[in-house]
Parts: C-alpha cells; sequence; structure tokens
C-alpha cells in the first residue's frame, strides 16, 4: 500500500516537471524571439517606415518605408481569411450537424487534417501552377485564394472541434420545438459556439498574415499599394526576407523592424481574439 502511493507520487512529481519543463521551454522560445525582435528592430522602427512607400534606392539604405507591405499584407490576410470563411462555417455546420460521427465525416476529417499539414510552399506551387494554367499572372487575387486554401482547413478544422463541444441538449431541444437541421445549425450552433468560431477566423488570419512561402510565386511583389486585384502585392513576410537578404546592414535591420511590425499584428490579433472571446461569450448560454 505504501509501496504504492510512493510509487504514484513519484508519477506525479515527473508528469509535473515535465509540465513546468515544457512551459518554460515554449515561454522562453516566445521571449527570446521578442527580444531579438525587439533589441534589433525597435532602433531601425520609426514613422516614416509606418507611413511611406519605399521610393529610389530604399533597398540601398536610403529613405521610404514599408507601407505597401502592410497594407498588402491585411489586404492578402482579410481577403483569403473573408474567401475562406465563406467555404470553412457551411462546412463546419455540415460535417456536426448531418454526418457527425458517420464515416463520410471521419473521411473529410482526415482529408482536412491532411491539408492542414501539408507545407504551404506546396499550396503556392499549386496555386502557381494554376495561374499558370488559366493564364493569370501574379496579383493580389492570386495571393488571396492561395490563402485562402490555405487557411480552409485550419478555419474548418478548428470551427469542428468548438462545434462538437456544444451541449447535445440544446440541438434536441431546438429540435423539439420544431426546428430544421438547418435552422439549428444557423440559429442555435452558430449563436452558441460563436466565441470559438470568432477564435478560429483569427486564428486562420494570423496563420495567413505570416506566411511567405504560398505568396512569393502567387501575389508577386511591389513597391506600390495596389489598386486593383489584378495587381502585385506586397507583403510583410516577404518584406523581411527580401530586405535580410541584402548586403547593406542599415537594410537588414530594417528587416527586424518589419518582423517587428508583424509580430505585433499577430500578437494583437491574438489578444483581440481572446477579448472577442470572452466578450461574446458573456451573450450566450452557458
Amino acid at each position: 500500500m505504501i509501496k504504492h502511493w510512493h510509487k504514484r507520487h513519484i508519477e506525479e512529481a515527473i508528469v509535473k516537471a515535465l509540465m513546468y519543463l515544457s512551459f518554460l521551454v515554449v515561454a522562453g522560445s516566445l521571449g527570446l524571439i521578442l527580444w531579438t525582435v525587439l533589441v534589433k528592430g525597435l532602433p531601425a522602427l520609426n514613422w516614416q517606415m509606418l507611413t511611406q512607400t519605399p521610393k529610389g534606392g530604399y533597398y540601398l539604405g536610403k529613405e521610404g518605408g514599408i507601407l505597401n507591405a502592410i497594407v498588402g499584407s491585411l489586404f492578402l490576410a482579410g481577403g483569403g481569411t473573408l474567401l475562406a470563411l465563406i467555404f470553412s462555417l457551411p462546412m463546419a455546420l455540415y460535417l456536426e450537424t448531418y454526418v457527425r460521427n458517420s464515416r463520410w465525416g471521419r473521411l473529410v476529417r482526415l482529408a482536412l487534417d491532411v491539408l492542414w499539414g501539408i507545407p504551404s510552399i506546396v499550396y503556392g506551387a499549386f496555386g502557381f501552377t494554376l495561374m499558370l494554367a488559366i493564364g493569370m499572372r501574379a496579383s493580389l487575387l492570386g495571393g488571396i485564394i492561395v490563402l485562402a486554401m490555405l487557411e480552409l482547413p485550419i478555419m474548418t478544422r478548428a470551427m469542428d472541434e468548438v462545434i462538437r463541444l456544444m451541449p447535445s441538449d440544446l440541438e434536441q431541444a431546438s429540435f423539439a420545438l420544431g426546428s430544421t437541421r438547418l435552422e439549428t445549425a444557423i440559429h442555435v450552433v452558430t449563436r452558441q459556439m460563436l466565441p470559438g468560431i470568432l477564435t478560429a477566423i483569427l486564428l486562420a488570419f494570423g496563420r495567413g498574415i505570416g506566411d511567405a512561402a504560398s505568396v512569393l510565386f502567387t501575389a508577386g511583389y511591389t513597391d506600390r499599394i495596389p489598386t486593383s486585384l489584378l495587381r502585385p502585392v506586397a507583403s510583410l513576410p516577404l518584406a523581411v526576407f527580401f530586405q535580410l537578404g541584402t548586403p547593406f546592414p542599415e537594410v537588414q535591420k530594417r528587416a527586424y523592424a518589419s518582423a517587428l511590425i508583424l509580430t505585433v499584428i499577430v500578437l494583437v490579433i491574438s489578444l483581440g481574439s481572446r477579448w472577442i472571446s470572452g466578450y461574446v461569450s458573456k451573450h450566450i448560454v452557458k
């Protein structure tokens, strides 16, 4: 009895130690990344970088900013997230409402999991091949479509997992009142799980705005702010990549400043998603 008691406490101590170690690794990695970006990027960050587009000689260390990349990233991620949402929400509701634990539902979830794990460069290569086939050039529209494909499995699976957590009693009560499956999905499931759905949307947006590989060949790059869906567009990840690739120390410092801006945007999205989820949660059934 005493021996068994000691064994359980030893196992508990080991699990706690691993838990604390995991926390330290994750928190330490985040802190190291933030510290590196802050130390190297903050001195080069100025108002000019945020409010101006690159001018002649910018990549040689002369004046200008990355407003084109900031606006371009928001256009790309915003458009891709909106397009992915149009397909993701109905798909998640369909999986939960009509094919919850069926064989078809399991196959669809497996396919989405596989798509989630595919590297983003593969999406970029596929999108580039598709664009060549239809004669489309690198553009904002091409980048939006590829980012939507990248975000679709992420958003759908996140929504699906959130919706599956909803108490079945609410659905049964809705059916008992005469509601159809579609009416229940739209008016009950969506409303009840809105905080989780919003979190899934912002999670996909954060992935989209920070991805470089998928838009490298499909969105192109330009020093101008796009005025059309068919024009090339810059993005912050590619701005960081191109600036780090120059041999000029001044431009490399600007790359870290660009990375700092991107990091701040992602952090704001993460904190904003938590705040929105907490606010919306006050208005749903507990």
